[in-house]
């Protein structure tokens, strides 16, 4: 894979991802057939955007509401200490938290921004307390609780 660098896209790999952002099971075959194209080249052209990482991974996209995990928190947090090495023990620490599904590290006020997903009230609790909390570095926890999704979208927003 290449480094973290700016790939050239054109009109057509574009148009080829905003197809597999809208679904990531469409055939060579289909793809071509809505590019106008023959499959080679569209064949070609999805094996260099794998290879070059602008794809990273084909997922799954579930309704947490139905895997029974109805409850989203949007944590802020603040570390207590900003050397390297406790960022990167933070970090790996997260990590291993099923519950987090999303982790940023920030500028600003907060240091970190976390995606929680759980059951209930109760369990985000029991998330604090015995996981998150655990880590001795944290000086401070905001959360809040979404009400209502007014958009939730996994596609990168091209031309």
């Amino acid at each position: 894979m290449e480094n973290n660098s700016t790939i050239r896209l054109d009109a057509t790999d574009i148009q080829i991802i905003k197809l597999l952002q809208r679904n990531a099971r469409i055939t060579n075959k289909e793809l071509a057939a809505q590019l106008d194209l023959t499959i080679t080249p569209v064949y070609e052209r999805v094996k260099r955007l794998e290879k070059t990482g602008v794809i990273g991974q084909y997922v799954a996209l579930i309704d947490a509401d139905k895997t029974g995990k109805g409850l989203m928190a949007l944590c802020m947090l603040r570390l207590e200490k900003h050397t390297k090495d406790k960022l990167a023990q933070f970090e790996a620490h997260v990590a291993k938290i099923p519950e987090v599904t999303e982790c940023y590290h920030l500028a600003g006020q907060y240091d970190y921004h976390l995606k929680i997903l759980v059951k209930d009230m109760n369990a985000f609790q029991d998330f604090i307390v015995n996981k998150l909390s655990t880590n001795e570095n944290l000086a401070n926890i905001q959360s809040s609780f979404v009400m209502k999704k007014i958009t939730d979208t996994t596609a990168v927003p091209l031309g």
